[in-house]
């Protein structure tokens, strides 16, 4: 197991370490090599522990205790900030650390008012110590802080999902897969854990090998997954992300004050359907909301509210729905009859196979092939 522990702190300071060169990084890098950097002082003083060294070097006992307390709110703000247009760090955003803060003012006593001996009597007694009411309000504490900020952090994924979905015909470079990946794998291990504390000290139930392995293994997987798509990252909505447009976050309640007459909201939607049969701005494969909204003369905002309101999709539907009709069309022409299939799609605007796949089976209820196989 001391391979894994190994492997575990030096992947952790190492893209730590890359993370902080990373040229053009954004508050979001900082913030996850902050989390690197956690993790990697927690795995080592739990490994020095594992090797021995706490009944040695007893001032060691306890010295980062609280910082699974860091993991949930760290979580959270990556994420923030990988979304947010805003890089600036708000006065606000130092509240998530609290629980860690007040957990070491109480362990003061503890770390600089105690023993040797009684630091190693308190740690071989875990929750049957003096300090048995600090372990339980911990434990309470990082079980709130583990189910609530994924939660959260989810939650706003799908938010910016959203948002997406209404300004890009896209979703290569973009997509937050990898986001909600991240916090369900990190939200697994937080439950592994937890399950595996409370069995043990809990209900008393031996598992015959050191249970704490489990989450450390589970957890060098994780840091090897969220370095490799962390540094490879950039922020969608952030100034130094290659997709910073006019950002429109649409909310149907706002459309009966945006000031749009139904007169010309019919009139824009008019215009908006020939400009898609004339010059046909789907087949730009990055097409966004704003670059169409330019072309028809108008604003994003009520582009948008058009193609809520008239259209009844989001933006993203509504392009990719002219886009698989086009690859019907070119798809159905004898003279492409022998073209690849992939190439029709990309000359229809499609900018990849997976979601050129996705969309043409949500649009059809078939695959191309299928479809194809029964039209012709």
């Amino acid at each position: 197991m001391s391979t894994v522990f190994t492997i575990g702190i030096f992947l952790s300071i190492f893209l730590a370490a890359l993370l902080l060169s990373k040229r053009n990084k954004a508050m979001s890098d900082n913030i996850l090599a902050i989390f690197m950097g956690a993790i990697a002082i927690y795995m080592g003083n739990y490994y020095l522990k594992y090797l021995g060294y706490w009944e040695t070097h007893p001032h060691l006992v306890g010295t980062t205790h609280p910082f699974p307390l860091l993991f949930g709110p760290l979580l959270y703000l990556y994420i923030e900030f990988s979304l947010r247009s805003e890089q600036r760090w708000k006065w606000t955003d130092w509240m998530h650390f609290l629980p860690f803060i007040i957990s070491y003012l109480l362990m003061i006593p503890f770390l600089f008012g105690t023993s040797a001996q009684e630091k190693i009597l308190s740690d071989n007694q875990d929750f049957d110590s003096d300090y048995q009411l600090f372990f339980i309000a911990t434990f309470i504490a990082f079980i709130i802080s583990t189910l609530l900020y994924p939660f959260l952090a989810f939650k706003k994924t799908i938010k910016y999902q959203q948002i997406i979905d209404d300004n890009f015909a896209y979703k290569e470079e973009i997509s937050l897969t990898w986001l909600k990946s991240l916090i369900i794998g990190l939200w697994g291990i937080f439950v592994v854990v937890i399950i595996i504390v409370v069995l043990n000290l809990g209900f008393n139930v031996q598992f015959g090998f050191n249970s704490d392995l489990i989450g450390y293994v589970l957890m060098v997987v994780f840091i090897f997954l969220l370095g490799f798509f962390g540094i490879r990252h950039q922020g969608i909505f952030t100034e130094k992300g290659n997709h910073k447009q006019d950002i429109v976050e649409v909310k149907t309640e706002s459309y009966q004050k945006s000031g749009l007459k139904l007169a010309d909201a019919e009139d824009i939607h008019e215009k908006l359907l020939q400009l898609m049969q004339s010059d046909k701005p789907f087949l730009e494969p990055k097409l966004s909301l704003g670059q169409l909204a330019d072309k028809l003369g108008v604003t994003s905002n009520n582009l948008s509210q058009v193609i809520n309101q008239c259209e009844e999709m989001n933006f993203y539907d509504f392009i990719n729905g002219y886009r698989v009709k086009e690859f019907i069309t070119l798809a159905t022409s004898p003279e492409n009859r022998n073209m690849n299939l992939l190439g029709i799609a990309f000359d229809s605007g499609f900018n990849s196979k997976s979601s050129f796949n996705q969309v043409f089976k949500k649009n059809t209820g078939k695959t191309p092939r299928e479809y194809l196989s029964v039209t012709k």
